[in-house]
Formats: C-alpha cells, sequence, structure tokens
C-alpha cells in the first residue's frame, strides 16, 4: 500500500522547490557586487573604445 499523503502540504513543498531554483536563477543574474559592475563597464568601455580606433574613416570629400 503506499502512503496517505496530505496534498495541501505536498503544494507547498513544490512551490519551495521551484522558489529557491527561480531564487537561484536570480542570484546568478543579479548578484553580483558594485565592484564587480563597474569593472564589467569599465571593461567595456575600453573595448568599444578600442573598436572605435580602428574604425577607417572615410572622405566625403573624395566622393562626389
Amino acid at each position: 500500500m503506499s502512503d496517505i499523503v496530505n496534498l495541501r502540504r505536498e503544494r507547498k513543498r513544490r512551490k519551495g522547490i521551484e522558489d529557491a531554483r527561480v531564487a537561484d536563477a536570480n542570484r546568478r543574474l543579479q548578484g553580483r557586487t558594485k565592484g564587480q559592475k563597474a569593472l564589467e563597464k569599465q571593461e567595456k568601455e575600453r573595448l568599444n573604445a578600442l573598436l572605435d580606433g580602428r574604425k577607417l574613416s572615410r572622405d566625403d570629400s573624395e566622393n562626389p
């Protein structure tokens, strides 16, 4: 024979597991420190500046 299961408790247990999984995903996405965010922003700006410096400019005076 199988055990009797209280449906209310089972729903709460499953909801707790799902909430823990969502919280873990949120911690991974949003759980960076202020220093980490600043470092990432600085690195992104450095790469953009490097890319802008390597662009070829086109003189409009040469083309009619």
